[in-house]
Parts: structure tokens; C-alpha cells; sequence
């Protein structure tokens, strides 16, 4: 089984149970997938969004558990000692490991993006959720306009919310 399978398979186990978060971060890789593909990423830059969209939401276990709350802020404390955990379970190298758990520690944070790879991780996540939280569409296009900066993740977000 390739990296990426891997990964799909441990993040399910880890949600074992818990359709709601495995069909998050599985739309949430899908969208990141596609555009990273769509940017023209180098490997390694696909390979880290790849692998962050689906680890991206993994802290929220542990600040259910903690906080009683799966609150950004409490996510992006918890998530990256979780992913690093999983991940050096699957031999990856460490600066990749660095980077998905830099990006998990700030993936509700929506000042100061830096890095197409932190980009697209916020518009994919923001895809999903746009749906998820069944916003209004003058909330999705408002939302949209102020985050979405690439080319691919803007094409999407208009053909999905026409």
C-alpha cells in the first residue's frame, strides 16, 4: 500500500466509529488533492498537503477530551503531537513531518498564511465547511472572496456555489 493509503487506513482507525470526522477529512484530501494537482505543486509540496488535509482535524479527540470543545484554537494545540505520533509510525521523513504538523498548528488561523501548501489547506477545509455548516451562499461567496487565492480553489468554490 502506497504512503497515502496508509495514512487513509490510520486516520481511520483513529476515527474508528466516527463517520461524521473520516468523511470530513476524506473530502477535505479530495479538494486539497485536486487543487495542489491543479496548481502545478512539486511532489513534495503535494505529498505535504496531501498528507495534512488528511491528518489536518486530527487534535479534535483529544480537545473534546480535554476542553469538551473541538474548537480551532484547542485543534491546533493538540493535533500536531497526534500527528507526529501517527506519522513516524509510517516512516516519513521527518522535515515533511515538520511541516504537516506547522500546518496542523495553524490551520484555523487565517492571518498570515505562508506557503501555497498552508493556502490550500485553508480552501479545501473551508470547502467542506462551507457545505458542512450549511452556510448561506452570500456567507459562502463573502467568505470565499477574502480567503480563496489560488486560481484552481477560486475555479472550484464558483462552479460548486454557482
Amino acid at each position: 500500500m502506497n504512503l497515502i493509503g496508509q495514512i487513509i487506513t490510520a486516520m481511520i482507525a483513529y476515527y474508528a466509529g466516527d463517520v461524521r470526522r473520516i468523511n470530513h477529512f476524506l473530502k477535505v484530501y479530495g479538494f486539497a488533492k485536486a487543487i495542489g494537482e491543479m496548481e502545478g505543486l512539486d511532489e513534495s509540496t503535494q505529498e505535504i498537503i496531501e498528507i495534512a488535509a488528511l491528518t489536518h482535524d486530527i487534535g479534535i479527540k483529544n480537545s473534546e477530551k480535554k476542553y469538551n470543545s473541538s474548537a480551532g484554537n484547542y485543534q491546533q494545540i493538540e493535533g500536531p503531537p497526534e500527528a507526529k505520533k501517527l506519522l513516524e509510525g509510517l516512516d516519513i521523513e521527518s522535515g515533511v513531518i515538520d511541516r504537516v504538523c506547522w500546518l496542523i498548528a495553524r490551520h484555523h488561523t487565517y492571518t498570515d498564511i505562508q506557503g501555497i501548501d498552508y493556502q490550500i489547506l485553508v480552501e479545501a477545509d473551508f470547502l467542506v465547511n462551507f457545505y458542512e455548516d450549511d452556510m448561506s451562499i452570500d456567507s459562502v461567496h463573502s467568505a470565499g472572496g477574502k480567503m480563496f487565492k489560488t486560481l484552481s480553489g477560486k475555479a472550484i468554490l464558483n462552479a460548486i456555489y454557482a
